[in-house]
């Protein structure tokens, strides 16, 4: 399970994502699939090693200091762009050094998922996460095989590849074995779970939610699409829904953020402008 972030390490995450949402955006399937293994190698290292976590985490200790400390402890062992993410995040300030084991964690996952973006198989991979755990809900005594830190990572993670053959894609693979070498106090069938939703909100990315007034016709959904596409730096498929009371324009809704165009919209802005 996920633990709660505080307000400052809600913000530090949130800075990360964008940033690496922005690397996603650009970078090929390969640097991408090094980068998420990376990521996972940095978190199995910081959640065995608690004191390099606290002076990395440390808020007392200057971000140019602890980014130093990381480039000097990692630089060998991971490419340039791994490491700018881990000098990026170290830099930033957490409410506690759990929260950037979390946070680092998270980075991994998302770059994992980006493979599953740029080959198209996002669909695939939240249902396959989806079906696993609900497996494991069924299966108590697997899903405590699994995660039993009294048996050696490497033999639990041969016991989940043994279950899944080539029956999913390598990127759900790579979600599972990672969660199951660090389970990190967690149960398998709801981290399963979490990495579903967070499947699911990955391909969010890359569907804008359109409401419009009157259908629209071939053109101007291929318009709004290449316009979208261009806005976002990403390809983007459009989900339309007739809503008779926007008058007319569109409201678009891509991921958290919303571009209200429409006539009730602005209606609605200029009411509000309106001295009372």
């Amino acid at each position: 399970m996920a633990i709660v972030l505080q307000p400052a390490s809600r913000e530090a995450l949130a800075e990360a994502e964008a940033s690496l949402d922005r690397y996603v955006d650009g970078a090929s399937k390969g640097d991408l699939e090094r980068l998420g293994e990376e990521l996972f190698a940095v978190t199995r290292l910081l959640a065995g090693e608690p004191s390099l976590r606290r002076h990395l985490a440390d808020p007392s200790v200057p971000a140019a200091s602890r980014s130093g400390l990381a480039d000097r402890v990692l630089a060998d062992q991971l490419s340039r762009p791994t490491l700018d993410v881990v000098s990026e995040v170290v830099s930033s300030r957490w409410s506690r050094p759990a929260d950037l084991l979390e946070a680092l964690e998270v980075l991994a996952r998302r770059a994992a998922l980006g493979v599953a973006e740029k080959d198209g198989t996002l669909d695939e991979v939240e249902d396959q996460l989806f079906r696993f755990g609900r497996i494991l809900d069924r299966e108590p005594r697997l899903n405590a095989l699994l995660t039993d830190h009294a048996a050696p990572a490497d033999k639990r993670v041969e016991l989940l590849r043994g279950l899944l053959g080539d029956r999913v894609s390598p990127v759900t693979a790579t979600l599972l074995a990672n969660t199951v070498r660090n389970p990190r106090g967690r149960s398998l069938d709801r981290a399963a779970e979490e990495l579903s939703e967070l499947a699911a909100a990955r391909r969010d990315r890359y569907v804008a939610h359109v409401r419009a007034p009157v259908r629209l016709t071939a053109e101007q959904e291929h318009r709004l699409a290449e316009s979208l596409t261009r806005l976002y730096g990403r390809p983007m498929s459009l989900q339309i829904e007739l809503d008779p009371d926007l008058l007319g324009g569109l409201v678009v809704r891509v991921g958290g953020e919303i571009i209200d165009g429409s006539v009730a919209g602005k209606l609605a802005a200029a009411r509000r402008r309106l001295p009372g």
